[in-house]
């Protein structure tokens, strides 16, 4: 089952264009971009489906390659521009370098090794890692300074998309896979959402793994212990769907926010990998609605 192979794939990718099943979460937090250039960048490539319609939004016309993927392909302002990577592998260095780029834009974590050998071709190189509303406001500002636009349009638009901070706190529990049975903590993107809308997240203050510090493992009898108000289940879109996975399970008919048909199923892409800013305005909606 695709889910099964989940906890391997946090280790491998970080906030790709839908790639993956899950965002990698760096060691340690960083917050540390390129600094901006003297004069604007004008030939840009990103690798990531986000920070490509980030610049998209900011000046579509600096724009030279994009990373392939759903997202990009349904986005009409980046269907047109060469792709410079596509799955899980690294980008085409050769492809990079003859689009002679003044800036590329990578995610930190899976584009690193990119560094080095783009510094050889004196090519820039920011890194993003986005884990907390924080940081898309920042690498937002980061990238408009680089290539000399108005980041305020956007910056207006993400608050545009609310928060919300709720009377009574409604007890979340957020699950991307079932074997294991994993779940967002307050070191992820997902938390910081789920903060953001004024959800209590269960597991929030739970502590992962050195693996990987943004996702706990949860065994049934702590879930039925914790018993949430809503559970929240993110899907993939490969093989057998996480709800009827977990329907199987002899502990998932005990759960109040099943018996109460409170399960909600979200798309991955949002909630748990940022993807694009359509897509975190989306899951924004989604999760407003649900604070009460």
């Amino acid at each position: 089952m695709a889910h099964s192979f989940l906890w391997i794939s946090l280790a491998l990718v970080a906030h790709l264009p839908d790639l993956s099943l899950a965002p990698t979460v760096p060691p340690q937090p960083s917050r540390t971009f390129a600094q901006s250039n003297q004069r604007a960048s004008r030939r840009v490539i990103a690798l990531t489906s986000l920070t490509a319609d980030i610049v998209s939004q900011l000046d579509a016309q600096v724009l030279v390659g994009v990373p392939g993927g759903s997202l990009t392909e349904q986005n009409p302002a980046l269907r047109s521009l060469p792709r410079v990577s596509q799955g899980r592998v690294q980008p085409n260095l050769e492809r990079i370098i003859a689009l002679r780029p003044d800036l590329v834009l990578g995610a930190k974590s899976f584009h690193e090794p990119l560094v080095d050998r783009l510094g050889r071709s004196r090519i820039p190189v920011t890194l993003t890692d986005v884990r907390e509303w924080q940081d898309l406001e920042e690498i937002t500002k980061n990238i408009a300074s680089q290539i000399g636009a108005d980041p305020q349009p956007l910056l207006r638009r993400y608050q545009s998309f609310g928060r919300s901070q709720p009377k009574r706190q409604a007890k979340v529990l957020v699950l991307v896979s079932s074997q294991p049975i994993l779940s967002p903590n307050k070191n992820s993107w997902a938390g910081a959402l789920l903060q953001r809308f004024g959800l209590n997240n269960v597991t929030a203050n739970l502590q992962g793994t050195s693996f990987n510090r943004g996702y706990v493992t949860l065994s049934p009898e702590r879930i039925l212990q914790e018993n949430p108000d809503v559970i929240i289940l993110v899907e993939v879109g490969e093989g057998e769907s996480l709800k009827k996975q977990l329907a199987s399970r002899s502990f998932w008919r005990n759960l109040t926010a099943v018996r109460r048909n409170q399960v909600i199923t979200m798309d991955y892409l949002g909630l748990i990998n940022p993807g694009s800013v359509a897509a975190i305005e989306k899951a924004s909606a989604r999760l407003r609605a649900i604070a009460p």
